[in-house]
């Protein structure tokens, strides 16, 4: 196995992160827009016998002055079939190589379900996989439909009776910037984390085409928003980013209208998947619930390993 870092031009990236449909933690631009004085963006492309086997994008910093700290999180994305020694093969050369002086400690999170990891990501696990929701947009619309549980179903249909219009919201900072501000409002108001609100406008500006990176769907009842959605595009998938609804958007179903109208707008765009991001029972039971109603596959990733 031969490891070429920080390669010079993304196109071949991007052209083959998008042929294993990867996760946005693996675009190029992820990694571009979280790169910042204190974070630095280390990319590895991985070959055996001249041709590539895995891409790896890693955020990197330096803790207390002393280790730096590197995670591939949802990677390496593997390019061709490798069974689990060829596997371990190129992790372990990314790690022998990795462009860091020690002391340094470089982790790992497989992009897939730990029966299929089978200890090639690293020597110890040090932290337990999240679950994710995966949808197939690549079936047809109504199998996509009749996926859906019972509750979802009717909830949704519900929702298209209702007095709520779909809009598709501009892609300009400005014009969703509404959606993040309410977003904030619910970080301080449920005491969650999660990516920096700036994330969005910089993933954007880091894509080629800024105007089809992301996805922007509202809800308004007469002039006045219930609910919206924003998904980012990354090659031929998408992953769900921020949604948020009103009282009245949930009695009325909005969340449900807005995701299957974005399946179909993803579908018409050719994408062949759509990332609802993790499902926590024990803390998030009802959004939970929600992603796991899409009838989606849930699977269970592998965890971080060390």
């Amino acid at each position: 196995m031969q490891v070429l870092w920080n390669p010079p031009e993304r196109g071949a990236w991007d052209a083959r992160h998008r042929s294993a449909a990867g996760a946005l933690q693996q675009h190029w631009s992820y990694g571009a827009a979280l790169q910042s004085g204190t974070t630095r963006c280390l990319r590895a492309v991985v070959t055996h016998d001249g041709a590539p086997v895995a891409l790896a994008q890693f955020m990197s910093r330096r803790v207390g002055l002393v280790v730096e700290v590197a995670l591939c999180t949802r990677g390496p994305v593997w390019l061709a079939p490798l069974d689990a020694a060829g596997r371990s093969s190129a992790v372990r050369a990314i790690r022998q190589s990795f462009p860091v002086r020690r002391p340094r400690v470089v982790l790992c999170s497989p992009d897939e379900p730990a029966s299929e990891t089978a200890g090639s990501a690293g020597r110890y696990r040090v932290m337990t996989g999240y679950s994710t929701v995966l949808i197939d947009l690549t079936r047809p619309l109504d199998q996509l439909r009749a996926d859906l549980t019972g509750n979802w179903r009717n909830r949704l249909a519900s929702a298209e009776r209702s007095a709520l219009k779909v809009q598709r919201g501009g892609t300009k900072p400005a014009q969703y910037g509404w959606l993040l501000e309410r977003e904030a409002a619910q970080r301080d108001r449920k005491t969650y984390r999660g990516l920096p609100l700036a994330f969005v406008a910089a993933y954007q500006a880091a894509c080629p085409d800024p105007a089809a990176a992301l996805l922007h769907l509202r809800a308004d009842l007469g002039r006045d928003a219930q609910a919206g959605m924003l998904f980012l595009v990354h090659g031929d998938a998408a992953t769900y980013h921020v949604g948020w609804s009103s009282e009245e958007g949930r009695r009325l179903g909005a969340h449900n209208l807005l995701l299957w109208h974005a399946i179909g707008a993803l579908r018409e765009r050719g994408l062949r998947r759509l990332d609802l991001g993790g499902v926590d029972t024990e803390r998030g039971a009802g959004i939970a619930r929600f992603k796991i109603g899409t009838g989606g596959a849930v699977v269970t990733l592998a965890g971080t390993y060390w």
